[in-house]
């Protein structure tokens, strides 16, 4: 008992040291802020969630993985407490199998699960362990293992990992290389001892490559049904060392020795507090690019926590020779950084252009590594719905990103808008007709299968506009004239005798079996109900609001989607986190609160807003719930603008909606050096006049400009 009494008392020491080593060459502390646990704890609550949870499910919420990243890096190095759940982290479970080296928070991924081990009794492997001994921050996390008596401590680069292991045991210390589990389906892997201290292999499913070395010898290397869905390795270490065991791991989508010279190139010879400062030191500069003065603790907690999670995704893919394996499955050289796809259909809305705004070199390469896709494919990729790589494009460009090949970029674009077999199911229905269909079932549930027809036709209508708005640029005036018009084709799925958006026969007719509060998951509606997307036409408000006859009833009606309750017994997995019929936890109608804003009743606006923020984000005693999956950085950077005073909320377009931040002043340094200053002298929540440089600006919108060149906004409130 003394002696673990004197452990404990050592590794809280060790703790304490690791949590404070000074970050050099900063002189604010920005990470302090950022508690990447926010997100991984369930969300039980049926009065937040608008049902209770059936026996046995876990709500889709949060979905967010708490190790260690580098801004869109290719690793994502972090502990595993479930394989098969959102993002193999959740908060309430007590046992961990592993450390994997990449994560999403979709289910996918999760690959490369290592875990150190002391004294295995049997081969079922994972250890118990608590959230008292366990700390986190970006580019850093830490546990301590308590069956297997190993302090664990994690740092990574953007292609490499850092372990680092303190067995309280000097002898029969392992490692476990696990890598018949994954997210990702694992059908196949291999492993082998390269020299003393190394270790090489490959896990299929994603098909990633690693290297591995050791700071000590390895005595023997164990496999176990090597390439089964059962097997694994173990890597025994030699006795007679002393100290942490450290291991470094390169990975690669191309081959081990790309594995192996990533890892030498970015970690090489440093040591682990060096690898640990460095990646500090890369958040600190990125989140520092906005500070927030005002505000209660919470809200600056939960912005810097949102504006951390908001640059994990898209995730980079080629290595530092330049070398990454395409769309064709062959192995290529660009000068270029090539990523993976966004998730287009939740990060357009808001995430992209954060992106775009903060880290404009990485956008300009997301949009080269979407264009190589589109030259070897003849489409430009899109995620899960949708054609929303044309807004991601098409408002960067718009703010001014355009070192590409806009001309072939543009080409590939049209093909995406009316070439059949590509990146839009039905188009050529859509383009016949003007809307998508739905059969009529007469029982429908929600996971009857259809064709999202009223979502569909909704978002091409949106992704029209915004190819059109590159055709305007490019002076392409006959395809700007026929996007232009074909953007009008939300109308066509807006019904004046129900006012909803309602799906439509082949036919011509309307569904018959219509229940607007019914969700559904692609029948008429992509995860949503009636009420949901019937909101949503971000390109032609004032079109919008005219179908509905006027701002008197559109405002009736926008009402009535936030007042009118939930029924607890309709059931969908992310359609969830309720206010009244208005989903937060969910995308399709994240711009509907900005939608007052058209009928110049801001304050109705600002209400929704500071409820949502205030009560929806940071859940729980502990504040560790969010409202809905994160989706890749997109419930982040709702927060994030939102709380700033500025959305985007036509993404393609570049200006942003004003309403009023939940801080007093706000310093937003901007890709071309400049400063952008926002101040709230007062401490309303009413909206009264907006100044930029001094003067009163008309409406409710700024330019993207202020980005370009700086500038200072005043929110004037009451």
């Amino acid at each position: 008992m003394k002696i673990r009494k004197k452990y404990t008392l050592g590794l809280a020491l060790i703790l304490l040291k690791a949590f404070y080593t000074p970050v050099h060459a900063q002189t604010a502390n920005y990470t302090k802020y950022v508690n990447t646990f926010i997100g991984t704890a369930p969300l039980n609550d049926p009065k937040i969630l608008g049902y209770k949870l059936p026996e046995g499910w876990r709500s889709w919420a949060g979905l967010v993985f708490p190790g260690s990243s580098m801004p869109n890096a290719m690793v994502q190095l972090s502990p595993i407490t479930a394989f098969g759940s959102g993002a193999g982290y959740q908060y309430e479970d007590t046992v961990i199998y592993g450390f994997a080296h990449t994560n999403k928070g979709h289910w996918n991924l999760c690959n490369i699960p290592i875990l150190p081990v002391s004294s295995p009794t049997d081969n079922k492997f994972g250890s118990r362990f608590s959230h008292k001994n366990e700390s986190s921050a970006p580019g850093f996390y830490q546990v301590y293992l308590d069956d297997y008596k190993v302090n664990v401590s994690l740092t990574s680069t953007l292609r490499c990992g850092y372990h680092k292991y303190e067995y309280k045991n000097n002898t029969d210390r392992q490692i476990l290389f696990d890598l018949a589990k994954a997210n990702s389906r694992v059908s196949y892997w291999t492993i082998k001892q390269v020299g003393d201290d190394a270790i090489e292999g490959f896990q299929n499913g994603e098909n990633i490559y690693f290297y591995a070395k050791l700071n000590t010898k390895i005595a023997k290397l164990d496999t176990v049904a090597v390439g089964h869905h059962d097997g694994y390795a173990m890597v025994h270490l030699a006795d007679g060392s002393s100290g942490p065991v450290e291991l470094k791991i390169g990975l690669s989508f191309v081959s081990t020795a790309n594995a192996k010279q990533n890892l030498e190139a970015e970690i090489g010879n440093k040591s682990f507090d060096e690898i640990r400062n460095e990646a500090t030191n890369t958040w600190e500069n990125l989140l520092s690019k906005i500070q927030v003065k005002g505000g209660t603790d919470k809200q600056k907690r939960m912005f810097y926590s949102c504006l951390y999670r908001s640059f994990l995704w898209p995730a980079l893919r080629s290595d530092v020779n330049g070398e990454y394996t395409d769309a064709k499955s062959q192995v290529v050289k660009a000068d270029f950084n090539y990523y993976t796809v966004p998730s287009l259909w939740d990060t357009y809305r808001n995430k992209d252009v954060l992106l775009e705004i903060i880290s404009p070199k990485v956008t300009l390469d997301v949009i080269k590594s979407m264009k190589d896709i589109g030259d070897k494919t003849g489409f430009i990729p899109t995620f899960f719905h949708g054609d929303h790589a044309a807004s991601s494009i098409a408002g960067a460009y718009l703010r001014g990103i355009d070192d590409f090949d806009i001309r072939d970029t543009y080409k590939l674009l049209l093909r995406n808008a009316n070439v059949a077999g590509g990146t839009r199911p039905y188009i050529t229905e859509y383009m016949q007709k003007g809307y998508i269909s739905d059969p009529d079932v007469a029982s429908p549930v929600v996971e009857t299968k259809g064709k999202a027809g009223v979502s569909t036709t909704l978002e091409y209508a949106y992704d029209d506009y915004s190819v059109a708005q590159i055709a305007k640029k490019l002076g392409d005036t006959a395809n700007y004239r026929i996007l232009m018009a074909r953007s009008k084709n939300y109308k066509n799925v807006f019904d004046p005798s129900t006012r909803f958006m309602r799906g439509r026969l082949e036919n011509g007719d309307w569904v018959k079996n219509f229940n607007p509060q019914y969700p559904y998951y692609e029948y008429m509606y992509r995860e949503a109900n009636a009420w949901q997307v019937s909101f949503y036409a971000p390109h032609d408000m004032p079109g919008l609001i005219k179908l509905y006859g006027g701002p008197k009833n559109f405002e009736a009606k926008l009402d009535s989607l936030f007042t009118l309750p939930w029924n607890p017994n309709y059931i969908a997995r992310n359609v969830e986190t309720m206010v009244g019929q208005y989903c937060q936890g969910n995308q399709p109608d994240h711009e509907a609160p900005f939608a007052y804003i058209f009928i110049n009743k801001p304050e109705k606006t600002q209400k929704m807003l500071d409820y949502i923020m205030n009560n929806l984000y940071g859940i729980g005693d502990q504040g560790l719930e969010l409202s809905g999956m994160d989706d890749a950085g997109e419930m982040s950077s709702w927060y994030v603008f939102s709380s700033l005073g500025l959305y985007p909320f036509s993404a393609t377009d570049p200006k942003y909606i004003v309403t009023v931040p939940l801080f007093d002043d706000v310093k937003w340094k901007t890709s071309t050096g400049k400063v952008l200053t926002i101040t709230k002298p007062n401490k309303g929540r009413v909206l009264t006049a907006i100044k930029v440089n001094g003067r009163v600006s008309k409406g409710y919108f700024v330019s993207h400009d202020l980005f370009k060149n700086g500038g200072n906004m005043e929110m004037i409130t009451k």
